[in-house]
């Protein structure tokens, strides 16, 4: 039987790098709003722990940040780095959306590799990877009261099931986990970045009119 399990030194190395990707991407909100210093640590922390926080429920599992809370920190320290930081970036709404995009790279490769190594089959954990990768930045636009990139018309859910299905193909083929990561990482990244740089969008729901009621009674003849 193939070994789909990651071995835990890479899940906790993903996870911290990815914890403060996506910190600092809730930081740059907060400085956007003109939040104080507890603002952006309050975003940092929403949008760094969100997506894990839901994935280890739904496994199960012990939340990783209650385990080890040095994400925490992680996320508070990066808060404040960004918030005597960020008015040195000119476009902060364009790091924020490559921020944005490496930290869904990220954490879709390590909430994917997390559910197979807690046993899960491939369609779960691909879910548990795209719930990682998104409701991190669900959180953080909700709360920053900015539009959600969920509800507009970006690829960013694709990406993100592109970049976990790339994963669990290649650990299939008995690839190690780090190659396997790796390529997981950059489909993510290269699917959301092509999205970004050229404004790609999935085709939208036309909507169409329906049918009077002449129509209807014309058919029940």
């Amino acid at each position: 039987m193939m070994n789909l399990v990651a071995p835990t030194e890479l899940l906790l190395t993903v996870d911290i790098l990815s914890v403060v990707v996506f910190a600092v991407s809730g930081a740059l909100t907060a400085s956007r709003k003109s939040l104080d210093v507890v603002g952006f640590m309050w975003l940092a922390v929403l949008t760094g722990v969100g997506g894990g926080t839901v994935r280890d429920l739904l496994l199960d599992v012990p939340v990783f940040w209650m385990v080890a809370p040095h994400h925490i920190v992680a996320c508070l320290v990066t808060a404040v780095a960004v918030h005597f930081s960020a008015h040195l970036v000119e476009s902060r709404y364009r790091l924020l959306l490559w921020f944005d995009a490496l930290g869904l790279a990220l954490v879709t490769v390590a909430g994917t590799a997390k559910g197979l190594d807690n046993g899960t089959g491939a369609v779960v954990a691909v879910v548990m990877g795209v719930i990682t990768g998104t409701v991190g930045g669900i959180v953080r636009d909700l709360v920053g009261n900015e539009p959600s990139v969920i509800l507009r018309r970006e690829i960013y859910v694709t990406a993100s099931g592109l970049g976990a299905c790339t994963y669990v193909a290649l650990a299939a083929l008995a690839l190690p986990s780090l190659a396997a990561g790796a390529a997981g990482v950059a489909v993510t990244f290269a699917v959301r970045g092509l999205a970004i740089t050229y404004n790609w969008s999935m085709p939208a729901y036309r909507r169409r009119d329906g049918r009077k009621v002449e129509e209807i009674e014309g058919l029940r003849k």
